[in-house]
């Protein structure tokens, strides 16, 4: 016997747009200690968190959701509202205008890319 288990999308959307801001944090550190190995700089910083064996496998995974699962526009949503770094956040209105959407489409695409990314990440 199987159990359907209901989750919202808002608590799908949480979750997709917190790993995609883990993400750029991730892509940043896993740079910073190859750079460190480069250079035989180990231990630069303290490490105060217990070592997380699998951040290289969660970019690689994200990096493959970001760009097998989603289509160009989806993916430029994405990346222009949760990737970017800019000093202040973009709004929904500024990327649909910039991409020459209409509102109804963008919130489409918007939350199809946030769909296909929590089903390519195994998060639904």
């Amino acid at each position: 016997m199987s159990v359907i288990c209901t989750v919202s999308e808002k608590e799908i959307q949480e979750a997709v747009i917190k790993d995609l801001k883990d993400y750029r944090a991730l892509k940043v550190k896993l740079e910073n200690i190859k750079e460190r190995n480069e250079v035989g700089a180990i231990n630069l910083f303290p490490n105060l968190n217990k070592v997380e064996p699998f951040d290289e496998l969660k970019a690689k995974q994200i990096e493959r959701a970001l760009t097998q699962s989603l289509d160009p526009i989806e993916r430029k949503i994405i990346e222009i509202k949760y990737l970017y770094t800019n000093e202040k956040e973009t709004t929904d209105l500024e990327i649909y205008l910039s991409l020459g959407l209409k509102k109804g489409k963008f919130y489409t695409k918007k939350r199809e890319a946030i769909s296909q990314l929590a089903k390519a990440l195994g998060i639904i």
